[in-house]
This record gives structure tokens, C-alpha cells and sequence, in this order.
């Protein structure tokens, strides 16, 4: 490739990069770590007509962010979140139900070595299909296994890989003679830029009970703070004034000086004592009565107890 032909392509990347930040006010910043071109040119397909997938090299992007700066001085935030295989998203539709879709978009890989695990993986306790010739595999991780019906059978779950661990050769052999395809990838979101503002994606997956949780919890900060200060807030006064409305009424019935506030409270605490004497004499008397009935009832019958 000539010189000049390399001039025109960063040259077109560039306009094209600064023509998509002008004509879209949402930008999704995704990481590409083991997509490959077939699976990203499905992920583009299915953004036609809503959103374009754009990749560069990071020097490159660096560059036409900082030459177009001048035009939107906000880009200048993206800036620290350029770096690794990153690529951007352009759209004008919404942000939470596109990442949903690109983000469905995933393909079953095996576990390579050296490779960080994305999720722990759990071999399941079974027959394998394996001859028993294989053991060495399974005995170089310390894996329980017997042999039934001439096959490998693995006597219990076992977790053999877990999630940040870095993917090592036995198990890498040991998951492909298995056929298992432990992982899956597609585009991971970091960042979003939407008309100046950034914030992180996972903002995105908040709901609206997540956002009035915050809420109440923000609220309920504020309360505690202004009752520890002795400071009157929006949120703390309601529970000043309960407060206060209990040491009154707790005044009152302590002293038996009465107050509007309180009588209803005086009368149900004097009527208490008195109402539970009378229920047990109202029980004890309910007794006999009940057995008079039954005396009178078994005579009206015809059968006394004693005939």
C-alpha cells in the first residue's frame, strides 16, 4: 500500500468519524474483545436503519476527537475511555432497549488458555463419552471420576473454572474433548455519551423502582442527618414534629394533665385495668351458664346424664 493511499484512509476515517458525532447525540462506547469480523459484520446488519458500528485504531480516534474538540468541547471526555479494542455505536434510538438487542447478540466460544474467564464454569457430574484410557486428564485436575459401562463417568458437579480466573491448558484440553463451549462473547458496553453528558452503560439496566429505591435511600440519609445535627430539612421535620407529638402526649398521661392530643389515649389507658376483671368474670360466669343450658338441653332431649 502506497503512502498516499494510507493518507487518504486515515483522511476518510477521520471525516467519517466527525461527520457521525455531528449527526448523532448518543454514543454507545463497547469493548470487541474475542468478536470476530463474521460475528461483527452480523452485529452491523442487525444495527441497519438504527445505529452505525464504528472500530479504529485508538491513536487515530484520540485524534479526531481532539481536532473536533473545538466544535463540541464535550467529546474531550471520552478521551480516558480510549483504550483497548474499543469501538463506538452512533444511534438516535433508544439507548436501553439497543443495548438490550446488540447485547443478545452472542456467540458460544471455547475456553482457550490464557485466556480470563467471563463466567465460572461447572462441568456436570455424568457419563462423558470418554474411554477410560482418558483418566489422565481428569486425575491431572483432581477430578472424582469411576468407570461405568466402559465410559468416564464423573461422580460430582465440579467447579473447574471461576469467573477472573485465567483459563489453563488442562482445562482448556480437558472442556474440548468434553465439546463444551463454556463462554460467550459479543460486544460489552462501558460507556455512554448522550448530548454531553457520560455516564457508565450500566446505568442503562437501572429500572424505575431502582431509581425511586435511590430515591427513598437519599431521602432517608437526609432525614437521619438532619436529626442528628438538630438541623429542620424537608425530610426531617415530619418525624421532628412525630417525635415531639409523643414526648407531649407521654407528659401528659404521665402527669394526668390532659390535652386535646391526648384523651383519647387517657381514656384507653383507663379503660384497660377495668376491662380485664370484667372479662374474667365474664368468662367465669359464662361457664356455669353454658353447662346450665346443657343440663336443660340434655333434659328437654330426654336423656339426663345421670337417668
Amino acid at each position: 500500500m502506497s503512502g498516499g493511499d494510507k493518507a487518504d484512509r486515515k483522511q476518510n476515517f477521520f471525516a467519517k468519524l466527525i461527520k457521525l458525532f455531528e449527526e448523532y447525540p448518543k454514543i454507545l462506547l463497547v469493548t470487541a474483545d474475542h468478536v470476530g469480523s463474521n460475528h461483527m459484520q452480523k452485529i452491523r446488519i442487525g444495527l441497519r436503519g438504527r445505529g452505525v458500528l464504528l472500530m479504529g485504531k485508538n491513536t487515530m480516534i484520540r485524534k479526531a476527537i481532539r481536532g473536533h474538540a473545538q466544535n463540541n468541547p464535550s467529546l474531550e471526555g471520552l478521551l480516558p475511555y480510549i483504550k483497548g479494542n474499543i469501538g463506538f455505536i452512533f444511534t438516535k434510538e433508544d439507548l436501553r432497549e439497543l443495548k438490550q438487542e446488540v447485547g443478545a447478540n452472542v456467540i458460544a466460544a471455547p475456553a482457550k488458555a490464557g485466556v480470563i474467564a467471563p463466567t465460572n464454569v461447572v462441568i456436570p457430574a455424568g457419563n462423558t463419552g470418554l474411554e477410560p484410557t482418558q483418566t489422565a486428564f481428569f486425575q491431572a485436575l483432581n477430578i472424582p471420576t469411576k468407570i461405568a459401562r466402559g465410559q468416564i463417568e464423573i461422580v460430582s458437579d465440579v467447579d473447574l473454572i471461576k469467573i477472573g480466573d485465567k483459563v489453563g491448558a488442562s482445562e482448556a484440553n480437558l472442556l474440548a474433548k468434553l465439546n463444551i463451549n463454556p463462554f460467550s462473547y459479543g460486544l460489552q458496553f462501558k460507556i455512554v455519551y448522550e448530548e454531553g453528558a457520560i455516564y457508565e452503560a450500566k446505568v442503562l439496566d437501572l429500572t424505575d423502582d431502582d431509581f425511586a429505591n435511590k430515591f427513598r435511600e437519599g431521602v432517608r440519609n437526609v432525614a437521619c442527618v438532619g436529626l442528628a445535627i438538630g438541623f429542620p430539612t424537608v425530610a426531617s421535620v415530619p418525624h421532628s414534629i412525630v417525635r415531639g407529638y409523643k414526648n407531649v402526649v407521654a407528659i401528659s398521661l404521665a402527669t394526668d394533665y390532659e390535652i386535646e392530643a391526648a384523651k383519647k389515649l387517657q381514656s384507653a389507658a383507663a379503660a384497660a385495668p377495668a376491662a380485664a376483671p370484667a372479662a374474667a368474670s365474664g368468662s367465669a360466669a359464662a361457664a356455669p351458664a353454658k353447662e346450665e343450658e346443657k343440663e336443660e338441653s340434655d333434659e328437654e332431649m330426654g336423656f339426663g346424664l345421670f337417668d
